[in-house]
């Protein structure tokens, strides 16, 4: 019996018992992270580690870089989170990687790892879509919630409302037609001077600020849920050069906040709509905006005046980890989704 066909048994064999503990990797942009999860739910081990001092000096990710850092990172942390755990190889069921989106050469990384941990252990290999994780990361954070939900997705390349049917089934609702909002909040914190990763620091910044001293628009998109962060983004930055050209002090701490204002105003107000006018008792936040607190806050509010559930991952949990990962396998695995050796990377991969 060739691997393939080993692993395709086991993993009928998980799916009929209902359980699973997976070791699972996620490699996709700056952060190199293990994880042990226990059947969707449970985290038994997480570790990851971040490489954000070593591209901080030039204000943002450098691909190659990245790479390079997640081949000397892999095996540790993958033994590292087996240790923690309390587990050797041969002692998980299956073994997840996130195939994407992400950065090419990272995904890679990760990728190969994974499939070279599943040939020798002879463990069935679960592939994840990053995304997916994100959302899978409030199974965790709430073991009793279930779909269907509308859940946001924010995150420094995406920003979609998707509504889930079931485990592993999104319909898009809406999404960003230009920038995604992760990547506003740090073209807006470079604008103001903030080092990278800017977007936490902006969060942190605008606690000081005024979030009513600059009139930012409140962009208009010709889909009822989409987004577009473009033209905040350039309204900011023309505020900001005619201050500067004319001698003006910046008021860096008022500007954060009129920013974060109005990014989380067009953030909440088109996922509450969307979670509203589908009927949609949960709402869900997922991805690395949805530990801005100024998001949190403001969504708590308006989800509690629709009388729509809000449930959303401590902050830990939404930025990139392998927990995540771990989660969402599971119920790939239990639905007999599992991959070859020939996986590959995919950085373009869309969650629908």
């Amino acid at each position: 019996m060739n691997y393939e066909e080993r692993a395709r048994e086991q993993a009928e064999a998980l799916c009929r018992a209902g359980h699973a503990t997976i070791l699972a990797i996620e490699s996709s942009c700056d952060e190199t992270a293990a994880a042990v999860v226990r059947d969707g739910r449970e985290v038994v081990s997480s570790v990851i580690s971040s490489q954000i001092p070593l591209h901080a000096m030039y204000g943002g990710v450098v691909p190659e870089i990245a790479s390079r850092k997640h081949v000397e990172s892999v095996d540790p942390v993958v033994d590292e989170a087996l240790k923690k755990a309390d587990m050797r190889l041969e002692d998980v069921d299956a073994v997840a990687v996130t195939y994407g989106p992400g950065l090419v050469g990272a995904l890679l990384i990760g990728v190969s790892a994974a499939k070279a941990l599943a040939y020798a252990a002879g463990k069935p290999l679960i592939p994840v879509n990053h995304i997916e994780g994100h959302v899978s990361a409030n199974y965790i954070a709430h073991p009793d919630l279930t779909p269907p939900f509308v859940c946001l997705v924010a995150s420094g390349g995406h920003s979609h409302i998707v509504r889930v049917e079931d485990y592993g089934v999104y319909t898009l609702l809406g999404q960003t037609m230009d920038d995604a909002a992760g990547e506003a909040f740090d073209k807006a914190a470079r604008v103001l001077g903030l080092p990278y990763p800017g977007g936490p620091l902006l969060d942190k910044l605008s606690r000081e600020g005024n979030p009513q001293a600059l009139k930012l628009p409140h962009v208009q998109t010709p889909g009822r849920y989409d987004y577009s962060f473009s033209g905040l983004k350039t309204a900011l930055i023309n505020a900001v050069h005619k201050l500067r050209q004319n001698g003006q002090e910046v008021p860096a701490a008022d500007i954060a906040a009129s920013f974060q204002h109005a990014a989380v105003e067009l953030l909440s107000d088109k996922a509450v709509l969307a979670a509203k006018e589908t009927g949609a008792k949960t709402m869900a936040l997922a991805g690395g905006v949805a530990s801005n607190s100024g998001l949190r806050n403001t969504m708590n509010d308006k989800c509690q005046r629709a009388g729509i559930r809000l449930v959303m991952p401590p902050p830990i949990l939404c930025t990139d980890n392998a927990a995540m990962i771990g989660s969402a396998a599971f119920y790939r695995l239990m639905r007999g989704e599992i991959a070859g050796l020939d996986l590959n990377a995919m950085p373009s991969l869309r969650l629908v």
